[in-house]
């Protein structure tokens, strides 16, 4: 079924461009200043197309977690926020460690027909970090990469042997970079704030020693690693070293770490509490200069939604993690491009580009003969986050009554119409 959209701005590698685009059997088989074509119309005259956002690092909850999130409630959020591919993390009950687990969610995700669902396998069994998962099983089931997020794998013998593995099957390591005994129960930022909340602080060098570890290894192996969620002006200065050494390292990380400072603490709302923990202004402005010089690859959200019950306790006691995938194309816009930081079309190689690059993914590109993943988004549209509107279960947001800019408007997945505003 053919498809064109007209009028719109066009988002490419090369820029932006004013253009009509057509699409037909899930790919887009041209671009023209003017088509005409006797097929459904989508009018885009002000409104800007975008790749489709892949985001790397979700949690769907399912199977398991359920009362949180399901595969269904999660993919329509994704596409509401102009997502058309996610990749979730194995941290489900059972963990994704074997080909069952793998086929169950990429059946699930084909049921409900939204976005693309990509299963990530967990490195251990049942993520205890003592004895690998079965990579190449779960390979061959499809999964597109490995990772033990939540945890790191501290055993470091451990980590050499899935990296070696991996590699192997042609899949990277997606690093939870966390010294746990040195966190000790940390709950946010170690820092001033920490202390005036009289909450126990995390500190920076738990997550840098990680960073460093397995950054040793990919460099001592010559294996591509990739660190999940980086949130300190250390970490970035780790990961730029090492990149200018040539070691193959790839990183993400999140808007909450680009788009808050810990001042959010210390109303002990338990929506801030998330894994890192947001830092200070020194580390927000030193991931955003990271995004801009291309030490920190993409944008992922760390999508991490929870029931009432797991956030409305004590801060101590409340769970971690926020709930992101609807805002965080509108946040991304209005901290990084609209605040002059990066252009349109930096920003989409950031949370499309470069994400399908990492995971050899299919998408990520407006061109001719690409896959027909896109949105349509727009910029001028100004609105209030409101978490009673998300389509997630999980409503844990720390944006709840920001203002910012960038409205999805239509949301497309291999050609076919899966969200409209």
């Amino acid at each position: 079924m053919k498809l064109l959209i007209k009028n719109g701005v066009l988002v490419t590698k090369k820029g932006e461009r004013k253009a009509d685009l057509l699409i037909d059997g899930g790919k887009i088989i041209k671009i023209a200043d003017k088509i005409t074509e006797k097929c459904e119309v989508i009018n885009a005259e002000g409104k800007h197309v975008f790749p489709g956002i892949i985001d790397m690092h979700v949690h769907l909850r399912e199977p398991g977690f359920e009362g949180k999130e399901d595969i269904e409630s999660g993919s329509k959020a994704a596409v509401k926020g102009g997502v058309t591919q996610v990749c979730c993390m194995p941290n489900t009950n059972p963990v994704c460690d074997n080909a069952v687990v793998v086929s169950y969610i990429k059946n699930r995700a084909a049921q409900v027909n939204l976005c693309k669902v990509n299963p990530i396998g967990s490195i251990t069994r049942g993520q205890q970090g003592e004895s690998l998962s079965e990579i190449g099983k779960m390979k061959a089931a499809g999964i597109v990469a490995i990772s033990d997020d939540g945890k790191s794998v501290e055993n470091s013998l451990i980590m050499r042997l899935a990296m070696e593995y991996a590699n192997d099957f042609n899949l990277k390591c997606l690093c939870h970079c966390e010294d746990s005994a040195l966190v000790d129960g940390g709950v946010v930022n170690e820092g001033y704030n920490s202390t005036l909340c009289g909450l126990k602080g995390s500190p920076r060098a738990a997550e840098d020693i990680m960073i460093a570890r397995d950054i040793a290894l990919s460099e001592s192996l010559n294996i591509p690693v990739h660190i999940c969620h980086v949130s300190t002006y250390s970490g970035v200065e780790i990961i730029k070293s090492a990149k200018a050494r040539g070691v193959k390292v790839t990183a993400e990380t999140c808007p909450h770490y680009f788009a808050l400072t810990d001042d959010i603490i210390t109303g002990y709302d338990t929506s801030t509490k998330v894994n890192p923990p947001v830092r200070e202004e020194r580390d927000k402005n030193a991931i955003i200069a990271g995004l801009k010089d291309g030490t920190i690859d993409c944008i992922v959200t760390d999508h991490a939604p929870h029931s009432v019950k797991d956030k409305q306790v004590e801060y101590n006691l409340a769970a971690f993690g926020i709930s992101g995938i609807e805002t965080s194309f509108s946040l991304s816009y209005t901290y990084l491009v609209k605040a002059g930081h990066m252009s349109l079309a930096e920003l989409a190689e950031k949370t499309s580009a470069a994400p399908a690059r990492i995971l050899n993914l299919d998408g990520g590109a407006i061109e001719e003969g690409a896959v027909a993943d896109i949105f349509i988004a727009d910029l001028n549209e100004k609105y209030v986050i409101d978490k009673t509107k998300f389509l997630s279960k999980g409503k844990n947001t720390p944006f709840d009554g920001f203002e910012v800019y960038g409205l999805v408007e239509c949301t497309i997945v291999d050609g076919e119409v899966k969200y409209k505003a």
